[in-house]
């Protein structure tokens, strides 16, 4: 296996997604697995090619990325994320695309922790009178 060009990191809620771009035919390997395998929906394997499309690179790179932590959704927009940075460490001209499609901007939600006395971070207990 070649080189990578770049690597990079993306971040989403828990999720934690390393890529890594290679000259290539658009192949996408997560975790070793198949891209379709890994993302069953359409709607996760459009999030995470966007970035791809916006660029205007769908078939010009392999991708070999590696994810852990967080849910499906969090774990595409990670990787959404991490090829986005990565196109923009290859070709700096394609940043201002890139920045206006919102891509390379952090997401800084996460779940709010739980509190002591409460059920959830701000469920409280049902209240009774007698």
């Amino acid at each position: 296996m070649s080189t990578p060009l770049t690597q990079t990191t993306g971040r989403r809620k828990e999720a934690v997604a390393r890529a890594r771009l290679r000259e290539g035919s658009g192949v996408v390997t997560i975790n070793g697995r198949a891209f379709d395998a890994y993302f069953p929906t359409a709607a996760q394997r459009m999030v995470v090619s966007e970035a791809l499309r916006v660029a205007d690179v769908e078939d010009r790179f392999d991708i070999d990325a590696s994810i852990h932590g967080g849910g499906v959704s969090g774990q595409a927009d990670a990787l959404r994320m991490a090829i986005a940075r990565s196109l923009v460490d290859l070709d700096p001209e394609t940043r201002p695309a890139l920045k206006r499609a919102g891509l390379l901007s952090r997401d800084s939600r996460k779940k709010e922790s739980k509190k002591y006395g409460l059920k959830k971070a701000r469920k409280a207990p049902q209240y009774t009178k007698r």
